[in-house]
């Protein structure tokens, strides 16, 4: 056994090798560095033959972070930094790639009995015998971890375009995986929008059973303090104040009347006491007029007897006995028109005081009216503004349940994955070959460059044989 320092003296012997020792070193090791590249390139060929093959199909995605604004105020608002779109882009990017996503195309393709994502042991038969529903699951395990390797998705530099790569043992296959990826997908962001909107809607939906509830109590308050108040209301204003607006007019057309029928009373009063009845025309009768006209056929009589008979004439006696007659009669109608007069005028005036003694116990009403109606108003005011709340919270609702209907992610699919020529994995044979040649190149080189140099330390003498 050689010690320490006997050790380290041969290795400070190598400082004196020079390009003639390794050239002969690797002179000396040819046959190990032909047997490296020869064993080499045949691991590589063995390797290309058995190897699975690997068709890789890419598909562009473009990620919009401003989602579609179908629905005017929206639930989700878009934030319109770029750092933040970034982020939503990324949250999105690993979405596509989530076991939710491959769940579904997991369900979509049966990759569970797809022998290419669960490769069957040589105990599978009989441990499927033993546990199907452990098998089952372990099958689905497999599946989502053989799917989950298969698939990459990054995000393109400066952009919102995102590239997804899904390779699989069949072209045809890897199209149609990259395809259920990209609605599975799709179909997630949906939901997931629509698990999120429902849940708003729950909670809307039970705070809108709280402002009905809110609503029909004021609006019952409303109710009860008006039948309790006896408030009757049209076109908003109280009962009462119209009544008393009417009672108004009432009391000025009957102080009209009043003041006409004293004027008249007045005048036929005058007109008596100056026994001006015949010649006044305010006493105004069918009597009044036959009698009138037979006073002026009676005067027209005396005048032409007492131009032709005389003064002192019976017929000239009989006509003014026939004329104080009539005129008797005058004076009868006319008091008796005057008594009408007076009562008309004492009906009017009674009727006034009557409405008047009306209109104040309206105006009292209307005063005790208006003081309840500010209370009443109050309550309205508190019903219309629960009524408001209410009517925009059950609308927010009802749009937000069709927001739940409507797919608003602004996903496309920009670059369809077409089915590839070649297989990306494993390389060709000649780059395979030829790659292989290298290693095995190097690897000798190092075998016959170690041999020379363990041969240098304990054989010096013989280090270039």
């Amino acid at each position: 056994m050689v010690d320490g320092t006997s050790l380290t003296a041969r290795l400070g012997q190598l400082g004196r090798v020079g390009i003639d020792d390794i050239l002969a070193w690797l002179r000396a090791g040819r046959r190990w560095i032909a047997a490296s590249v020869v064993l080499c390139l045949i691991a590589a060929l063995f390797y290309g033959v058995t190897a699975p093959r690997r068709y890789t199909v890419y598909t562009d995605i473009l990620i919009d972070p401003s989602n579609l604004n179908v629905v005017r105020d929206d639930v989700f608002t878009s934030n319109p930094q770029r750092d933040a779109q970034l982020l939503e882009v990324e949250s999105k990017l690993r979405i596509l790639t989530s076991r939710n996503v491959l769940s579904r195309v997991i369900d979509k393709l049966d990759l569970t009995h797809d022998p290419e994502f669960v490769k069957p042991g040589l105990l599978s038969p009989l441990w499927n015998l033993i546990s199907r529903r452990e098998a089952a699951g372990d099958d689905r395990l497999a599946a989502m971890r053989a799917l989950s390797e298969r698939v990459d998705a990054r995000r393109e530099e400066r952009s919102f375009v995102v590239v997804m790569q899904v390779w699989a043992e069949d072209p045809e296959r890897a199209v149609a995986i990259s395809n259920a990826i990209v609605n599975a997908f799709e179909a997630e962001l949906f939901q997931s929008a629509a698990e999120s909107a429902g849940r708003v809607v729950k909670a809307l939906n039970d705070r809108l059973e709280e402002l009905r509830r809110n609503v029909t109590e004021a609006e019952q308050r409303v109710e009860d303090f008006r039948r309790a108040r006896g408030l009757q209301l049209t076109n908003g204003e109280p009962v009462s104040a119209r009544v008393s607006g009417e009672l108004d007019t009432q009391v000025l057309d009957a102080q009209q009347r009043v003041i006409q029928s004293e004027a008249r009373y007045r005048q036929m009063s005058a007109a008596l006491a100056e026994r001006r009845v015949a010649g006044a025309a305010i006493f105004d009768s069918p009597t009044m007029v036959t009698l009138r006209a037979q006073l002026n056929t009676l005067k027209q009589q005396i005048g032409s007897i007492q131009a032709t008979l005389g003064a002192r004439h019976p017929q000239m006696v009989t006509a003014l006995s026939e004329q104080q007659a009539v005129e008797a009669a005058l004076m009868r109608e006319a008091r008796r028109i005057l008594e009408e007069a007076r009562a008309e005028f004492e009906r009017n005036r009674a009727a006034l005081a009557a409405l008047r003694r009306k209109a104040d116990d309206a105006k009292s009403t209307v005063f005790s009216d208006n003081e309840e109606q500010v209370q009443l108003r109050n309550l309205q005011r508190d019903a219309r503004a629960k009524a408001a709340l209410y009517e925009t919270h059950l609308a927010r609702t009802q749009q937000i349940s069709e927001r739940q209907q409507i797919d608003t992610s602004n996903v496309r699919v920009i670059s369809r994955p077409m089915v590839p020529k070649a297989r990306s994995w494993p390389p060709r044979t000649l780059v395979l070959a030829g790659t292989a040649g290298v290693l095995g190149l190097f690897l000798g080189v190092g075998i016959a460059l170690g041999r020379g140099a363990w041969r240098y330390l304990h054989a010096p003498g013989q280090a270039r044989a």
